[in-house]
């Protein structure tokens, strides 16, 4: 049940909008990156402020990134500390360079935004250390998935980030309620690269190739994505010590990383 105040901002469908009250999910979120007093956390589309609250009781600064006007500019009365910034803004161009090295994340993201955010938090040249990310459960387990049930999502997070699944979020307990749970989805960037030796660009342009057929195997996959002959791929795929017949959902991020190798050692990543 929302209060008098809060039901007067309807949800905006668009935006993805469900408001959540539950102050023990709110703190297991602030739990999950282990806040402290000294530090910077950043906030993705805080809305009516009830995460907002957590946080800043318990860091040293928040900055929340509020892509509705409307309800930026009402936050200020709603959480009324000193150490708030509010920036009107949509967080896939906000700049994250303007943030301390080592910063931390909270966030309730809307399904439509999950990936390219992700995407944009973990490629940025200024990562954060820890992230608690309320997302669907069912994308919380695409992103913890293990070998076998992997996909591009979860080969794109792991690469940067150790990845731990958190408490779920019954849809009942968001205002108004979505058709699905949600789930707290733990990232902790990596402090030494797992790979030191690739590039990203060329390495991704290999799993997105062997993904983009995912109900083929990986040596029709990749001679379709890469463009190379089928006897190539296969002695390739040999050479990386991988089945031709493999799926790419089936491998592992080292797997990956061999076959970047041998591809890229061949000329043909």
């Amino acid at each position: 049940m929302c209060g008098k105040i809060d039901c007067m901002f309807a949800t905006k469908k668009e935006l993805g909008q469900h408001w959540l009250y539950d102050l023990e999910s709110l703190q297991a979120m602030a739990d999950g990156i282990d806040l402290k007093k000294t530090d910077t956390v950043l906030e993705v589309g805080p809305g009516l402020g009830t995460l907002t609250t957590v946080l800043a009781r318990r860091a040293k600064s928040v900055v929340t990134v509020e892509f509705d006007a409307d309800l930026a500019r009402e936050l200020v009365g709603r959480v009324p500390v000193n150490n708030l910034r509010i920036v009107r803004q949509d967080i896939l161009k906000f700049n994250l360079l303007e943030l301390p090295k080592k910063y931390k994340i909270a966030a309730n993201i809307p399904y439509y935004l999950t990936s390219n955010l992700l995407r944009v938090l973990c490629e940025s040249t200024n990562p954060f250390s820890k992230a608690a990310l309320l997302v669907q459960k069912e994308v919380a387990e695409r992103v913890a998935a293990e070998p076998g049930d992997m996909s591009m999502l979860s080969v794109s997070v792991q690469l940067y980030c150790t990845v731990r699944l958190g408490a779920i979020v019954p849809a009942e307990l968001f205002t108004p309620a979505p058709k699905v749970d949600s789930q707290i989805l733990l990232l902790e960037y990596r402090d030494k690269p797992l790979f030191a030796d690739i590039d990203h660009d060329r390495f991704f342009r290999v799993v997105k190739a062997g993904f983009s057929q995912k109900r083929k195997t990986l040596l029709n996959a990749l001679s379709a994505g890469l463009q190379l002959a089928r006897d190539e791929t296969e002695s390739l795929l040999e050479e990386a010590d991988i089945f031709p017949v493999a799926r790419a959902q089936s491998l592992s991020l080292e797997q990956w990383h061999d076959l970047y190798e041998v591809l890229a050692s061949h000329g043909k990543a």
